[in-house]
């Protein structure tokens, strides 16, 4: 079947691309066309210019689970160093050939080709004419950027990250063995491995819901970003910043799984406390005040 295409690196599938989205679907469907979101497995910059990569919202496997949820088939290249110094016009060439491309729908700043950083959306219409390939534009979500939800999850700005997402922020890890200094004091925490590009919260306590591998339902975690300074000065100190997360009503044994947390709300700073006791009784209190925050989101 031939296709309508959009091509970016949909980090998020913030509101702004849940537009570009909907109108691929919209253009796609009056011409007879499958929708289909091209995208890439990192961020260009990875390759480009690693130093300056901003860092990843969702993994590439989320991203693609992200866009099929919209109605959208995602189909993910490998950005490589013959991608990256194609030229737009051969670009278009490429995905008209191989991929049956009849339509492209462009973001009000989408570029594409190692040339298209200087090119308008008029540029690429006067290409796809000649070469087979309806170029239309979609309309802008003023304000909404990868960049401006990168930036409130850095900040711990959950809500503003919601709001410029349309969902909630998500940060996926695999659970490592850790100190278990949280199964000594009656709160067992999963200790995340996550990948050095994703993009994390600031240091703090959060209220979040867990999705388990394996698992079909999520579960309300308490989750603490930080280098435990209570413990600073001990062999359980914290030289790298930890993820961990107190998951409320699971029983399974989390060694070697991948868990999605979907940030609900920023419960409080973390801060050093004067005696284990003390640190046990505030983590009952964030527990209940995690539970509440969530039960309050679901309704």
């Amino acid at each position: 079947m031939e296709k309508a295409v959009t091509i970016g690196t949909f980090d998020g599938i913030h509101r702004g691309h849940r537009v570009v989205l909907e109108t691929l679907k919209r253009e796609a469907e009056m011409r007879g066309l499958q929708p289909v979101a091209i995208s890439f497995d990192r961020h260009p910059l990875e390759l480009v210019a690693p130093e300056r990569a901003p860092g990843n919202l969702t993994s590439t496997t989320r991203k693609a689970e992200l866009i099929r949820q919209e109605g959208v088939e995602p189909l993910i290249l490998p950005f490589t160093e013959q991608l990256r110094n194609m030229r737009a016009y051969d670009w278009l060439v490429h995905i008209h050939r191989k991929y049956g491309v009849r339509l492209l729908v462009a973001g009000y700043d989408n570029t594409f080709g190692c040339d298209g950083i200087d090119m308008s959306i008029a540029d690429y219409k006067t290409m796809g004419e000649a070469i087979g390939i309806e170029v239309v534009s979609a309309p802008e979500e003023e304000g909404v950027s990868s960049s401006a939800v990168r930036k409130a999850v850095k900040s711990g700005n959950i809500d503003r990250a919601i709001s410029l997402l349309g969902h909630r922020p998500e940060l996926e890890g695999r659970v490592a063995p850790g100190f278990h200094v949280g199964h000594e004091i009656g709160f067992p925490t999963a200790n995340l491995q996550v990948p050095s590009q994703s993009v994390v919260p600031s240091t703090g306590v959060y209220a979040a819901m867990a999705f388990i591998e394996g698992s079909p339902v999520g579960y309300p975690a308490m989750v603490n970003i930080g280098y435990r300074p209570t413990f600073e000065g001990t062999e359980k100190e914290s030289k790298h910043l930890s993820v961990e997360a107190h998951i409320i009503g699971s029983q399974t044994d989390l060694y070697g799984k991948d868990v999605r947390l979907e940030w609900v709300a920023r419960i409080r700073d973390e801060r050093k406390f004067s005696s284990i006791e003390e640190l046990r009784k505030q983590l009952e209190r964030d527990r209940e005040e995690t539970l509440g925050v969530i039960l309050s989101n679901e309704h």
